[in-house]
């Protein structure tokens, strides 16, 4: 028996590069008798009918995505309230999310809609900004959400409490909140650690402080994270959720960041090895110990 029947196909934005693949994909799917609903995106490439992200999101019980891992992350934030898993097709470039390669795709697919694959789930951040008790905006991200000055070149300077104790105050170019999905991208530029997906935790890592000793902490991932903006220092700033979605900010401002209810769900080949992931998109050394 088939583990899903009723599939969505979502694409990156303006690439023609991804035209052969999405081609392969809805032959494939069309051949074994899947429903089909596809973005009007991926309508547009394929000359089909289209469908809006949310009328699909609450159509379908298997979410297929080509490109990078920016393409996962917002079909991501659509999907996980939905329980909708995702599998990923790498056509972008480092592609820590997307893992399955476009090269024999069908069979890779047929494997794995046969029920040979493994669920992993990630944890997804929430943040709410305020100013006094004034809801400002607010969004999730599955990788980071990250605090910076909007325009100038200046540091701001924020007082940071986890769980309601006070934790210190520091000046830097910005702060990031990360899950452990998104300590591969602009947490570990910023000096971050890397850490297993599987981790319930989050790391608050600072870029450039002022400070040397202010260093990345390690956190629960039931932790509620609070940020106030020092309004004795007035530099207008800028929160973004996975870097696609941004509330501007300003002195006084502050912002509750604390673990989403829902996690994502992704869908890997039996063969998935994170630390295989690791090696081959960090270069790292390829051989084992003798």
């Amino acid at each position: 028996m088939r583990s899903f029947s009723r599939i969505g196909l979502f694409s990156k934005q303006q690439d023609h590069r991804i035209v052969d693949t999405l081609n392969e994909l809805q032959s494939f799917l069309s051949k074994h008798d899947f429903t089909v609903y596809a973005t009007h995106t991926v309508a547009d490439f394929l000359d089909i009918e289209g469908h809006d992200d949310e009328f699909i999101a609450d159509n379908i019980d298997l979410a297929v995505v080509v490109g990078g891992d920016g393409t996962l992350l917002k079909v991501g934030r659509l999907l996980t309230p939905k329980d909708v898993p995702i599998i990923g097709i790498n056509l972008g470039r480092l592609g820590f999310l997307v893992d399955i390669s476009s090269v024999n795709l069908s069979n890779q697919l047929e494997t794995m809609l046969d029920g040979n694959f493994t669920v992993e789930s990630r944890t997804l951040l929430q943040g709410q900004v305020y100013r006094d008790d004034e809801l400002l905006g607010e969004g999730n991200a599955l990788n980071d959400v990250a605090i910076h000055v909007r325009n100038d070149v200046r540091m701001i300077e924020f007082n940071t409490h986890i769980d309601g104790h006070f934790v210190n105050t520091q000046r830097a170019d910005g702060l990031i909140i990360s899950t452990p999905t998104g300590s591969t991208a602009y947490s570990l530029s910023a000096g971050g650690p890397i850490l297993h997906p599987g981790l319930a935790a989050v790391t608050l890592v600072p870029v450039c402080p002022h400070t040397l000793t202010n260093r990345p902490i390690v956190v629960g991932s039931e932790s509620v994270i609070e940020i106030l903006l020092c309004e004795s220092r007035e530099v207008d700033s800028r929160v973004s959720f996975d870097g696609q979605s941004n509330v501007e900010m300003q002195a006084g401002d502050r912002i509750v960041i604390r673990q989403h209810p829902n996690k994502l769900k992704l869908i890997h080949p039996e063969s998935y090895d994170y630390y295989h992931i690791l090696r081959s998109k960090l270069g790292w050394s390829a051989t084992p110990p003798s």
